[in-house]
């Protein structure tokens, strides 16, 4: 009887370590209209409703859309639970969820002569529906006193980082700094007013899904706009470049530090 027991108490044990960080992150759904996004939040230890605290939003990669309010936490969510970190950068984190069928940003799909898939990207057109529900969120969020408005920052991997470069576009005054992981905009349309933001950018240099060079190409614009850049790529990494960008010690310490 024993020997039947102890598989099924080692099952538990780990499907509770995996659980925990879904278990932190609080279920929420913003309403508009008729329209919803399932979203997450991450609440500081200890909160008090009259701190003030940074507000981190992340969106997520094509693989996690959905509307189960759960897999979007697939990627990243560990690295904001983290003892260490909830310790010494206590923030809120929003975790919105993407429809299965949309995408963040305005983004086309087509293919070069090479047979690779190229991308064309329009952040002034009208937004998607998970983007306007993104910003309605955001906008409902900084109407809580517990936001620190000096410090609210966006990152998101993929197709969450092209979901970033286009927020850098429509919102650029709301955002201290923004990392995004393996995404891509268009560096021919820059808001001007992304100046006041500081911007690292993450990419594998093999990644055969988003090419790396829409990285390069973004901060390179960004550059040249004024905007404060760092870009890391990745020797030999693929597309999960995120796996490395979540081991990066300074991610944190550098996000903190820019304001408003």
């Amino acid at each position: 009887m024993k020997k039947n027991l102890l598989p099924a108490l080692l099952l538990f044990s780990f499907m509770g370590s995996i659980a925990q960080p879904s278990v932190l992150y609080k279920p929420e759904i913003f309403i508009s209209e008729n329209d919803t996004l399932p979203y997450r939040i991450l609440f500081p230890e200890n909160f008090d409703v009259d701190g003030k605290y940074p507000l981190i939003l992340f969106l997520h990669g094509a693989g996690e859309r959905g509307a189960d309010n759960e897999k979007q936490l697939v990627h990243g969510s560990e690295f904001f639970v983290s003892d260490e970190n909830r310790t010494n950068f206590p923030a809120v984190v929003v975790f919105p969820q993407c429809a299965e069928d949309s995408y963040w940003a305005g983004v086309g799909f087509g293919m070069n002569d090479k047979g690779k898939r190229t991308f064309s990207f329009d952040p002034s057109g009208e937004p998607t529906q998970p983007m306007r529900l993104t910003i309605g969120l955001l906008e409902s969020l900084l109407r809580e006193d517990w936001v620190d408005k000096q410090r609210v920052y966006v990152g998101g991997l993929s197709m969450g980082g092209m979901g970033t470069f286009e927020l850098l576009y429509r919102m650029p005054e709301l955002f201290a700094a923004a990392f995004p992981i393996c995404g891509g905009g268009n560096p021919e349309m820059i808001n001007e007013k992304v100046s006041d933001v500081s911007v690292w950018a993450f990419h594998g240099e093999e990644d055969p899904v988003v090419p790396p060079e829409l990285s390069v190409e973004m901060l390179s614009a960004y550059l040249k706009a004024g905007v404060r850049v760092k870009l890391t790529l990745y020797p030999g990494v693929g597309h999960n470049a995120w796996d490395y960008t979540f081991q990066e010690p300074d991610l944190l310490p550098w996000l903190f530090s820019n304001h408003k």
